[in-house]
């Protein structure tokens, strides 16, 4: 009778394994490769139960910086990469590990700081004028350091603004390496500058004495792309179901959804999909 009990016991735990396993094998899901802007600000939280609740794919997102996010993707960890760094995204393409880019939607960029600016850029539309004063005030600057599309956007700038950061830079310079929102977080408790995505800033609730200051040039132009990983070259792609994603965010109900996500009513992403050259 022992033995029977046992040999129950035994079956049971193994019938129970199995069923869980056929559950997960049967449970459809993606993992998305992207920035934390898009998880930060809200959008992901806003878009993903719609896309969910039509389709039955369940989204797993991974946030990091761009460069992280497309590295990710570089190793097969993803099927899908949603990011926003047109030159990066570009050469990803090129090295063969994407299928295609595809323009889903853009926002900008501002220069937020301390309501008492101490290097006087507000009001400005000229951000390579005021990364210029930002420099030469020795202010206190936060960057991401973090190889994200923003960190990206922000180091182009201080090139095209004629500053060789990595020779000017000292202690009024942070780099954090960490995402939009605790960047944004060090550079509150700092009563610092800070480049971010709008749509971050929007959303981001500590922001203690911080104002924009500089907006509205039209280098600060963000644009977003999404693309399926190649499952060419990385088998463990869910092909059919990664381009289920793509499809959707890219079609006029998941471009309504975007342009729908508010905070306060204003708008943080604009969809555009159809653009093209975006």
């Amino acid at each position: 009778m022992v033995v029977n009990r046992r040999s129950f016991a035994i079956g049971l735990v193994a019938w129970i394994a199995f069923s869980m396993m056929s559950a997960q094998a049967q449970e459809k899901f993606i993992t998305i490769a992207s920035t934390t802007s898009t998880e930060q600000s809200g959008l992901f939280p806003h878009l993903l139960p719609r896309f969910e609740q039509k389709t039955g794919i369940k989204v797993h997102v991974v946030a990091l910086g761009t460069g992280q996010a497309l590295d990710l993707a570089r190793r097969g960890d993803a099927d899908v990469v949603f990011v926003h760094a047109r030159s990066a995204e570009e050469k990803f393409l090129a090295e063969g590990h994407g299928v295609k880019r595809f323009p889903v939607m853009y926002n900008d960029f501002v220069l937020v700081g301390p309501k008492s600016d101490p290097a006087r850029i507000g009001g400005s539309k000229d951000i390579l004028e005021a990364l210029r004063k930002v420099q030469a005030a020795t202010a206190p600057f936060v960057s991401r350091g973090d190889k994200s599309g923003t960190h990206m956007a922000e180091l182009d700038l201080w090139k095209s603004a004629g500053v060789d950061i990595d020779k000017v830079k000292g202690p009024w310079y942070r780099d954090t390496g960490q995402g939009m929102g605790p960047a944004l977080n060090t550079a509150s408790s700092m009563n610092a500058y800070i480049l971010t995505d709008r749509g971050t800033w929007l959303a981001f609730k500590n922001r203690g004495e911080l104002t924009i200051l500089v907006e509205g040039d039209k280098r600060l132009f963000n644009q977003y792309g999404v693309m399926l990983v190649n499952p060419d070259k990385h088998p463990s792609v869910k092909k059919e179901l990664g381009q289920v994603f793509v499809d959707w965010v890219i079609s006029p109900d998941g471009q309504k959804a975007i342009a729908e996500y508010k905070i306060n009513g204003e708008q943080l992403f604009y969809p555009n999909a159809g653009e093209s050259g975006a």
